[in-house]
């Protein structure tokens, strides 16, 4: 059971008391004495087994005796290890204690349904979440070690790509932090997406082998594990006078339960993040390898593991389909099973009480397969009828839509679902029905030619209009029809959710859509990733309240022209951009400008999110400073640009773009007379961690989506938080960052989302401007190489016969340009800069994910704290 007690972990002992703390300083350095260690060894088989009452030096060390089987001589990576696995021991009492009293009190939870989880490192998250922070600074610093080198060692859990998974992380950490009875559940992938790596300017994937030395912060729950079906036939059978159907799989695997306790911050509380493995139901056939078919002694091995491998498998091809179709389905049923179990320990059979004490909230369409699969295992499993299970699923789910690309909202063919989950498409046609019945009665006022029209529109299964013969389960309209809410994640992308991409259901059930516009967690993104920042908005606010409660980082307006306090505001920035710096030379071997401005764009590689526009105006930056004498170059502003982001395995444009980047980036870095005033870096396997450095060191990020395609974007509400201007256009949360920071202090270029479809019937005739021209032709030419490699690119904004510029690269360029130039004349008047800097963190307070979660917590979920005694 969730609530057992950890028996083979938990230790005496109260966790320690939850404060507010000041946050972190830089800890200074000292050498490593190893020998430290060695001589607490001597006293650590005298100390009590309580770890509570345990020094945490002592701890420590004790922890390395045992893991390492040695005493001294341990390495930086070994003292993660020891300190991690004394950290977590305290976790794990939190843990418990809230577990406890959720079970005493019988709350409402939610469920948070995601098919990614980028959480990152856990070591400084855990030890300042807890307010342990000093006392294992200080242990750290007894044994001859830095707690920053420590928690450098640890790898980022590979649990996720990009922004949703990011997002989901947060969500979880306000969960937590808020006290809601909550839990996450996803997929412990073995192998994550993939790890990037350049060979010779391309992007390559290599396996991002993460769980090599075990995860000190997961617990194995072997009491914990369910059956998942894929396949095999329905059948009818008579029960008594009862007719049930039944389904029998042709392939099972067992999900295996592994727990990722998340502490609250300033809390007691501690959730959790519940993630499923797939393992065979036979490890190994022995009859079949004493027969020497070897291979078919390991398969029912390979294929369960197979299925949590890899976030996001290829589905370029039929059977990369149907292993993405596998993982979701894999991680749904496990995670409703599991939240069924331990309602009916505590409720039994009583399911009309389901939508009282379970939400589930759906993180885009991945796991909207759930709602097939409540109905499945509440009319197949549990007995009851259709009515009542339609009524208590409906209750139950929540669907969150991140997304206006057409290939995120899934479509599943038919033939695939049939085959892989028989049942799931009987039950999906069952609930086509009803609903197209439903609304052919609900628009009788239109006429007939319109209200066959519009019932098509809607229909859940509809024909692909790419291929007439084959017919496709849309699962975001599955997952409209069958939640109670349906959201958007920014003012403006909600707004296309409901008079776009689900207007036709919005015109039916118009409060069922809503905006909950995104949020990050200010702990990691500025409290524990910039503590000299957070230490100087500490002591310039005179409270460290504002971690909990960003809404007072709008005191600091008041000083955003104060000189002084523009001075350290600088001192800041100035030292994070050391660090990243520090960073670029490690992994290219190049210095770099510091007094530079450091432009950034860190995100997904995809043709919306424009790093193809960035690429070019730095190419006309270049080509600008190399026309210019060296006295004149004296007068520019230099820029150190970094780019960031991986490209889906199978997408091939973005590949491209990335090759376009480091091929340019080869020509101006070795240029002698500009590489002092323009730098292009790409950096691989961009992930948390890089963020964490990437994000403080940053003066201006660039977030320039087509107007009306980035749902809303989060790296932006981060660089915003640590005082990072930005260039953008009327996009995503960029709109809501400038109303709260000053429209004035965004460099805002672009067409605005109501030109879009407009524009791109007239792109074919649009005169482009003549820089854009040249560009066109340098790349074209052989400027930067692989000329046939850029030769697609270029096409596909410039050759109307082959491409057709479809995120409107053209049509913006001249805007941005002019937004560039704006930046360059704003970033020579430091002062106005540092004002708009000090501006934009002043102004993040509503972009906290605690503000969104609750949100949530009120108008969706309906879910409310409850708080474990300290």
């Amino acid at each position: 059971m969730a609530y057992r007690q950890l028996q083979n972990h938990t230790t005496a002992g109260a966790p320690p008391a939850h404060r507010q703390i000041a946050p972190r300083v830089a800890l200074g350095r000292r050498p490593l004495r190893v020998s430290a260690v060695a001589e607490l060894d001597k006293t650590a088989a005298v100390v009590p087994e309580s770890t509570a009452l345990v020094p945490a030096p002592v701890d420590i060390a004790n922890k390395l005796r045992y893991l390492f089987g040695r005493n001294g001589d341990y390495t930086v990576a070994d003292a993660y290890q020891g300190t991690s696995w004394s950290v977590r021991e305290k976790l794990i009492d939190s843990f418990n204690k809230t577990h406890e009293h959720w079970k005493k009190e019988d709350p409402k939870f939610i469920y948070y349904l995601s098919a990614e989880f980028l959480m990152g490192r856990s070591l400084i998250n855990t030890v300042y979440n807890l307010g342990l922070e000093g006392e294992y600074a200080e242990a750290l610093n007894q044994l001859g070690y830095e707690m920053e080198k420590v928690a450098d060692a640890e790898r980022d859990a590979a649990l996720g790509n990009g922004g949703l998974g990011r997002l989901a992380a947060c969500f979880l950490d306000s969960i937590a932090t808020l006290d809601l009875p909550g839990w996450g559940y996803g997929i412990r992938y073995k192998y994550g997406m993939f790890k990037q790596a350049l060979k010779n300017g391309y992007q390559v994937e290599l396996p991002d082998i993460w769980l090599t030395k075990g995860n000190p912060w997961e617990l194995r729950r072997d009491d914990v594990k369910f059956e998942v079906g894929f396949g095999g036939r329905v059948e009818r059978r008579k029960q008594g006078n009862k007719e049930v159907t039944v389904w029998t799989p042709s392939e099972k695997v067992v999900a295996q339960a592994y727990d990722n306790p998340i502490p609250g911050f300033n809390t007691p509380t501690t959730s959790n993040l519940r993630l499923w493995d797939a393992v065979p139901l036979t490890e190994f056939d022995l009859s079949a390898f004493n027969a020497g078919d070897y291979d078919r002694a390991m398969l029912e091995r390979e294929r369960a593991e197979g299925i949590s491998a890899v976030l996001y498998p290829n589905d370029s091809t039929p059977e990369g389909k149907e292993l993405r179709l596998k993982q979701q389905y894999f991680f749904v049923c496990a995670s409703l099973q599991d939240v069924l179990s331990r309602f009916k320990a505590v409720h039994g059979n009583n399911f009309d009480l389901l939508p009282e004490k379970a939400c589930f909230q759906l993180n885009d369409t991945h796991p909207t397969i759930a709602v097939a699969e409540l109905m499945r295992l509440l009319l197949d499993v549990e007995g009851l009828d259709w009515d009542q299970v339609w009524t208590i699923t409906t209750k139950c789910l929540n669907y969150t839509n991140h997304t206006v690309m057409p290939e995120a909202l899934e479509k599943w063919p038919v033939k695939v679902m049939a085959k892989m989950l028989p049942r799931h498409m009987e039950i999906i046609e069952v609930i086509n029905e009803g609903w197209t019945k439903w609304l052919g009665g609900h628009l009788n006022d239109l006429a007939p030619e319109e209200r066959t029209k519009r019932i098509a529109a809607m229909s859940i299964i509809h024909e692909n209009p790419w291929n007439k013969e084959e017919m496709l389960v849309n699962m975001a309209y599955l997952a409209v029809v069958g939640s109670s809410a349906v959201n958007g994640v920014a003012a403006i992308h909600s707004n296309i959710v409901k008079d776009e991409i689900f207007n036709d259901f919005y015109q039916i059930f118009p409060s069922k859509f809503q905006n909950k516009t995104n949020g990050v967690t200010p702990r990691r993104w500025l409290a524990w990733c910039n503590p000299e920042l957070a230490s100087l908005i500490t002591g310039t606010l005179g409270t460290s309240e504002w971690i909990n409660d960003t809404e007072k980082l709008a005191g600091l307006r008041a000083y955003a022209s104060d000189k002084a306090f523009q001075a350290k505001w600088a001192a800041v920035k100035k030292a994070k951009k050391a660090k990243l710096a520090e960073l670029i030379k490690k992994v290219h071997g190049d210095e770099v400008n510091q007094n530079a401005l450091f432009d950034i764009q860190i995100k997904r590689i995809h043709e919306y999110k424009r790093q193809y526009l960035n690429v070019l105006s730095i190419i006309w930056r270049y080509k600008q400073l190399k026309k210019m004498s060296p006295e004149e170059r004296k007068k520019a502003v230099a820029r150190v640009c970094v780019i960031g982001g991986k490209a889906a395995s199978a997408y091939d444009m973005a590949k491209r773009i990335i090759r376009l980047v480091t091929a340019v980036g080869d020509v101006i870095n070795k240029d002698p007379e500009t590489k002092e005033y323009l730098r292009l870096y790409f950096l691989p396997d961009y992930n948390v961690s890089l963020a964490e450095t990437i994000i403080p060191a940053a003066e201006l990020s660039q977030h320039i989506s087509t107007a009306g395609t980035e749902a809303s974007g989060t790296s932006n509400m981060k660089f915003q938080m640590n005082g990072c201007l930005i260039i953008g256009t009327w996009d995503g949360a960029n709109i809501e960052i400038a109303e709260e920071t000053g429209i004035d202090n965004v460099f805002v270029f672009g067409v605005r989302a109501e030109e879009i479809t407009q524009l791109r019937k007239e792109r074919k005739n649009f005169k482009t401007d003549p820089r854009w021209d040249e560009l066109m032709r340098d790349i074209e030419g052989g400027m930067f190489g692989d000329k046939d490699y850029f030769k697609p690119l270029v096409d596909s904004v410039n050759n109307m016969k082959v491409g057709n510029d479809w995120f409107l690269l053209a049509n913006d360029f001249a805007s941005y340009l002019k937004a560039q130039e704006d930046v360059d004349a704003c970033y020579k008047d430091q002062s106005e800069w540092l004002r708009r800097s000090i501006m934009y963190t002043a102004g993040s307070g509503k972009f906290s994910s605690d503000r969104t979660i609750r949100e949530y917590a009120e108008d969706i979920w309906h879910v409310t704290p409850s708080r474990p005694t300290a």
